[in-house]
């Protein structure tokens, strides 16, 4: 595998969450430092801890449990005997499932073989008995996370978060339990003897509202450090040599104005990071720092665009000269009465147009002018006004004739500056009809 392609792996692992995040957010270092404190506490000390964070939806909440296991498994008698539990209320649907699970991962199915338990609880006690060590005094300290906590509260009686809350509680087994929620109210989910064995620590994370933090954490997610080229091919000498010029491309196209502007408008719409990855997904193999930086923030800023594109204006540009004639009508009609109009009015508006500018529009009949705005209707660009006093859209079933139906128009007056812009061959005079209805 060459380096380039070893590059692009591994930020689609970051990108994954299969590898671990480089940094974190400046404003995230006490709650990083806390659960640190709370881990080392479990596995050093033999203390038994629960703990909630809780956040909206890419605000960072996995991201800071990773990165402080990361952290505390670089000690080696730790990363040794820490185990570790990932369980996830999409995937563990009741407990049956989750206790599966539980015994695959501790890696317990040769010990429970053919036993048959009355109850859950009997079952995740022998599991956990069974992980003691020679001494009596002492056990191997586990770690559940439990990913989508709220959805473990669904479960019938919690039986699950019972007995995890209940054990850590009485001490007899060194065990840490970290619920990962986008929920406020998740501690009204729980019972009130599950309330009564959690601890009540909880950690709330809000999502970073900083545009510079939004920046810096993409810029984090492409540039690669020394760790990273380790494990690439190829001599030492090569691979510090395409360090450099592959942080320095990233310097580039992270400054680069067009890309920034991009950020900011994908920011401003969404501050979830999770967005961020999907937009640079359309363009991770075409990043190469040895193509014009220019290039690729071109790149970056049409998959930007794709991600938001505004299927209405896409629309917009597929129409004929006639049909774009008739919405810059209904846009003129709406700015002088701002009240529906009808097939008519817009024929009007149209026909006073096309006098004045006979030269660059055909003779059309008034049946081609009312096959293209049926069309329009069709297209969803327009639509027949609703009539609360009869509850059907108004002049639906009744003696009045399509002509004069009354219509709204459902363009904004941005998606319309839009489309006239990027019309290819769009008249001048059409074009300058349409900017003296938008100004």
């Amino acid at each position: 595998m060459s380096l380039l392609s070893s590059a692009h792996d591994l930020i689609r692992k970051r990108m994954a969450g299969l590898s671990t995040p480089q940094n974190i957010r400046k404003d995230m270092n006490q709650y990083f430092l806390n659960i640190e404190q709370l881990l080392k506490r479990t596995v050093e000390l033999g203390e038994s801890n629960s703990l909630l964070i809780i956040g909206p939806s890419g605000s960072g909440k996995t991201t800071l449990l990773k990165k402080s296991l990361t952290n505390i498994k670089k000690d080696v008698n730790i990363g040794k005997n820490l185990m570790e539990v990932h369980l996830n209320g999409l995937i563990q649907t009741d407990d049956r499932i989750a206790l599966e699970e539980i015994t695959r991962l501790l890696h317990l199915e040769n010990t429970v073989g053919d036993r048959v338990f009355g109850s859950f609880s009997e079952n995740l006690a022998f599991l956990l008995e069974a992980l003691r060590t020679g001494k009596s005094s002492t056990s191997c300290p586990i770690l559940f996370v439990l990913d989508n906590f709220e959805l473990f509260a669904m479960h019938k009686n919690q039986t699950l978060l019972y007995n995890l809350f209940d054990i850590t509680q009485a001490g007899t087994t060194p065990m840490a339990v970290i619920g990962l929620t986008c929920r406020l109210d998740v501690m009204d989910l729980l019972e009130k003897r599950v309330k009564s064995r959690f601890s009540h620590r909880q950690i709330y994370i809000h999502n970073g509202s900083n545009f510079d933090q939004y920046v810096a954490t993409f810029k984090d997610l492409l540039t690669l450090n020394a760790d990273d080229i380790k494990t690439f091919a190829g001599n030492k000498n090569e691979k510090n040599k395409f360090l450099k010029q592959w942080n320095n491309f990233v310097e580039k196209i992270t400054s680069d104005s067009s890309v920034l502007r991009s950020l900011q408008f994908q920011f401003d719409i969404c501050k979830e990071v999770s967005s961020l990855y999907t937009a640079l997904a359309l363009v991770l193999f075409k990043l190469d720092p040895f193509a014009k930086p220019s290039d690729t923030a071109g790149e970056i800023v049409d998959a930007i665009n794709t991600l938001h594109c505004d299927f209405k204006a896409n629309v917009l540009h597929g129409l004929s000269v006639l049909e774009l004639c008739l919405v810059i009508a209904m846009h003129h009609l709406n700015n002088i009465y701002a009240e529906p109009f009808n097939f008519q009015m817009v024929y009007n508006e149209y026909i006073k147009f096309a006098k004045r500018r006979s030269h660059i529009l055909q003779n059309y009949s008034k049946q081609v002018v009312m096959k293209a705005y049926e069309h329009l209707i069709e297209l969803e660009l327009i639509k027949p006004m609703y009539s609360s006093a009869t509850g059907v859209h108004a002049g639906v079933g009744s003696k009045l004739q399509k002509e004069y139906r009354p219509m709204s128009l459902l363009i904004e007056q941005s998606q319309l500056h839009e489309a006239i812009n990027k019309y290819n061959g769009c008249p001048t005079d059409l074009r300058q009809w349409a900017m003296s209805s938008l100004e």
